[in-house]
């Protein structure tokens, strides 16, 4: 007879959380998130919360507004037509019933406009954004060193950076265009001239309720900050790169010297001049001296006349 196996051998064993929890306290301890505090890593969160506000307040958006038509027949009439609309705002798609003010049935209105590809445009911008933070913020605090390594990591991120404030700029004004094209279209006043019952006097048509569209209107605000801190952010990373400092730092051009025999002459003349001055005569004295010697010789014979004469008396 085999040998029973017992109860947990065939359990499979649970993973070690130890090794899970040394790895992270690991990479929090290499983290430098000083880095946070200073403008480089603090513009960089900023970006990363208003990326997520642009998107998601665009991207998250539905809205409704409610029109009345009283018909001459009041059976016929509808005091509370509903129409709403959503995110990515192809109303062309949207449609609500409104009576006919003739029979029991009811026409089907669709609204006008398609205006989602500037809505998607900026959302998609917003996302990007959003990544492309995370993943800088991330590498700011714990590969800096590797970041600055070569200077690529900064020319990599001010290039990024570059392109994203310029989408930003793009993204954001296609937004205000197309948030402006979409009250119009659902306006209420603009949507009760497209029913048919409303051309006829005896009824009377009205807007109930307006479109809230402070949400859109907060969306299209948060995409021109973003533009802001991205262009902003340009500067604090062209400082990263090193580009500053080696043109401030670069030594000034150097003059070319002097050839060597030149040098040599000019220090012999200089050597020559303050020996002479030295000796209290000019170098010509030599050849001017012997006459003056002469003179003076002959002036000494002159004064001792006398004294040879009262001898001779």
């Amino acid at each position: 007879q085999g040998v029973a196996p017992k109860p947990n051998q065939w359990k499979t064993p649970l993973p070690d959380t130890r090794d899970l929890e040394k790895a992270v306290n690991t990479l929090v301890t290499r983290g430098r998130f000083g880095v946070l505090k200073v403008p480089l890593g603090f513009v960089k969160v900023l970006q990363w919360f208003f990326a997520i506000f642009a998107f998601s307040t665009c991207g998250s958006y539905s809205g409704m507004f409610k029109i009345a038509v009283e018909c001459k027949s009041w059976v016929q009439s509808d005091l509370s037509i509903e129409v709403e609309f959503e995110y990515p705002f192809r109303l062309h798609q949207e449609y609500f019933d409104a009576p006919t003010c003739k029979s029991e049935y009811k026409e089907r209105v669709f609204l006008t406009g398609d205006y989602s590809s500037s809505a998607e445009f900026f959302v998609t911008i917003g996302v990007f954004a959003f990544l492309y933070s995370t993943a800088a913020l991330s590498i700011y605090v714990f590969f800096f060193e590797k970041y600055k390594e070569n200077n690529n990591g900064p020319l990599i991120d001010l290039g990024v950076t570059g392109v994203f404030a310029f989408m930003w700029l793009v993204s954001s004004a296609a937004w205000a265009k197309g948030l402006s094209n979409v009250k119009t279209a659902t306006n209420p006043d603009e949507v009760i001239t497209m029913i048919n019952a409303c051309e006829d006097d005896e009824n009377r048509c009205r807007e109930v309720h307006d479109p809230v569209m402070s949400g859109l209107n907060t969306s299209v605000a948060f995409g021109f900050i973003n533009l802001v801190l991205w262009a902003g952010n340009l500067w604090f990373i062209y400082r990263e790169t090193g580009i500053i400092a080696d043109s401030v730092l670069a030594p000034p051009p150097q003059e070319k010297p002097a050839a060597p025999d030149a040098h040599v002459k000019q220090g012999a003349n200089e050597q020559e001049t303050y020996t002479n001055k030295q000796a209290g005569h000019s170098p010509d004295c030599s050849q001017e001296g012997y006459p003056q010697d002469v003179q003076y010789s002959q002036g000494s014979n002159q004064q001792g006349a006398p004294t040879s004469f009262s001898n001779h008396m």
